[in-house]
């Protein structure tokens, strides 16, 4: 399966406006590094600048609206930054709590499946009560009526937070069984990109908390779940196309800060 032409022209206008959004909002930060600037130029700075700034909300200003893009045709509902709901049952924060609990000491092991059913079994139990859950990055509904969420992290998440990252998860699972008791709900941490390649991703930091098969996608299983099998490359495609065609902005964008050195 490829990309169409629709979902191509709507990937590389979302690409090109955030590029040129970035450039007409940006502002370097206000730093004087005088051995850096004599030894590499005020350009070669203000790119590097500009590309950590850049990496700081791809995935709000990149990620996010190409997601979006790559998957209108293929679900019913498509959203991002969406809010799953506001309430939890008190049973199910409890059971969060002890599959977390027992992760953590390594008393259990991870299954989604399991995890999700046991939530189910208590979704509505006890107290509901008011939550302001994390945002979820991106939010699917297929036609079948199963629910997607995905939690964008970076290629190189902090090994540190993946306790908070499983409890978000579950967390979504609750909220949305609170409404739906009844419906089929996943959620997942999504790496958009592998940066170990050739070489596999190195998932075993995430072994003891994330169910791996059923929780975790990265660059191609992500996107590809997204916008259909074997698009990794095409999507790929559309960022160099993209590139090429507003190198010339790129470089003059640049090019004003070697100006007055």
């Amino acid at each position: 399966m490829s990309l169409s032409r629709q979902q191509i022209n709507d990937i590389e206008d979302v690409l090109k406006s955030a590029l040129r959004h970035k450039f007409q909002n940006y502002k370097p930060e206000p730093a004087s590094m005088p051995f850096h600037t004599r030894l590499l130029g005020k350009d070669r700075l203000a790119l590097y600048s500009f590309i950590h700034s850049l990496n700081t909300n791809f995935g709000t200003s990149i990620f996010e609206p190409v997601g979006l893009a790559l998957s209108q045709k293929n679900f019913k509902m498509a959203t991002a930054q969406a809010i799953a709901g506001n309430q939890i049952s008190s049973a199910a924060q409890k059971e969060i709590q002890k599959i977390i609990d027992g992760l953590v000491t390594a008393a259990t092991t991870p299954n989604k499946k399991e995890e999700v059913e046991k939530i189910r079994k208590v979704c509505q139990t006890g107290e509901m009560i008011s939550v302001k859950p994390t945002r979820v990055d991106l939010m699917f509904e297929s036609k079948e009526g199963a629910y997607y969420l995905f939690d964008i992290k970076t290629a190189k998440p902090n090994a540190g937070g993946f306790k908070e990252f499983k409890r978000t998860l579950l967390e979504w699972v609750a909220i949305i069984l609170a409404k739906k008791p009844n419906t089929e709900v996943n959620t997942f941490i999504a790496i958009p990109y592998n940066p170990y390649e050739p070489e596999p991703y190195t998932r075993w930091t995430m072994r003891g908390m994330l169910d791996l098969e059923n929780e975790l996608k990265v660059a191609d299983e992500f996107w590809d779940f997204l916008g259909g099998k074997d698009i990794y490359k095409d999507l790929l495609d559309c960022f160099e196309r993209v590139g090429i065609e507003l190198r010339d902005e790129i470089d003059e964008y640049f090019a004003k800060y070697n100006k007055n050195q």
